[in-house]
């Protein structure tokens, strides 16, 4: 089933997101964390591709078994910052081959030692590039409530978020971000820019104190006082930590349906045991 049929069917959608193994070793283990969380029924799950391309085969694998296996759908990701358009082609193909309907273009990270391939700079081009494939597939963009970090101003993060949807892209889902108003700022700017496609609201529960130097390094986000707050009290105890950041998650979701914004991405880390803590934070309220 696509994303936005999906969408269009429920008033609220909370969905989770996980990501596959690096080496074929460590997939048994993914996947039971996998099949742990698809037994929560979230809308759907999205798995993420690695770095280049590094988890491309299990990506496809992954996703195939959730679909095949437990009935949810699945969005799986491609990037192509370090791709060819033969890799991208082939990627394409088999997803289609697998059942996959959804696919979430990016560009991705550029590796530390820098890129060797050249063929795509941007996600908009990986968008065309899948449109001219098959044009059946649904396909989700990133974007960034606070910009990316490599933009220098929020109107060229705009104009890229354009981009992308004059390309083909069908929704989009945000980076994480911790004050719901940075959201609400955002979403205003992006609909008075002319875009109208789903925004998927992207919640990252921090349960341990060392997720918070990555997250903001990863993704720029500030962090408001209150999480901070959190974080001294509870960083040094991991279960009261855990527990801590799966309540504020939770209360981030439930002020962003209060307010309008009803689908719900969470970035659960392959963590049954959070995406569980959610989803029974919001049992009555996501029916």
């Amino acid at each position: 089933m696509k994303v936005t049929d999906i969408l269009n069917a429920h008033d609220v959608t909370i969905s989770f997101e996980v990501f596959p193994p690096k080496t074929d070793e460590g997939f048994e283990s993914v996947w039971k964390a996998a099949e742990q969380i698809a037994a929560l029924h979230p809308a759907f799950m999205s798995v993420t591709y690695g770095a280049g391309g590094g988890t491309s085969k299990n990506t496809a694998q992954l996703a195939a078994d959730i679909q095949n296996s437990t009935g949810t759908p699945v969005l799986a990701h491609l990037t192509c910052v370090s791709s060819t358009k033969e890799h991208v082609a082939q990627m394409v193909r088999t997803y289609k081959e697998k059942g996959i309907e959804n696919i979430m273009a990016l560009r991705g990270d550029i590796p530390k030692a820098g890129r060797t391939i050249f063929e795509y700079d941007h996600a908009a081009q990986l968008i065309r590039e899948i449109r001219s494939l098959d044009d059946s597939f649904c396909i989700g963009g990133a974007c960034y409530p606070e910009g990316h970090v490599e933009c220098e101003r929020p109107s060229e993060d705009l104009m890229h978020l354009k981009e992308k949807v004059e390309a083909g892209c069908d929704f989009l889902t945000t980076q994480m971000f911790f004050d719901n108003n940075t959201l609400y700022n955002f979403l205003y700017r992006v609909r008075e820019a002319g875009i109208q496609v789903p925004v998927l609201a992207g919640i990252m529960p921090i349960t341990n104190k060392k997720q918070v130097a990555r997250s903001v390094s990863l993704s720029g986000a500030t962090i408001p006082g209150r999480f901070r707050m959190m974080v001294d009290r509870f960083g040094d105890d991991p279960a009261s930590m855990k527990q801590a950041g799966i309540i504020y998650a939770s209360e981030q979701i439930i002020d962003l349906i209060s307010n309008g914004v009803t689908h719900i991405h969470v970035y659960s880390m392959n963590k049954p045991e959070v995406a569980a803590g959610i989803m029974n934070a919001l049992s009555a309220i996501i029916g």
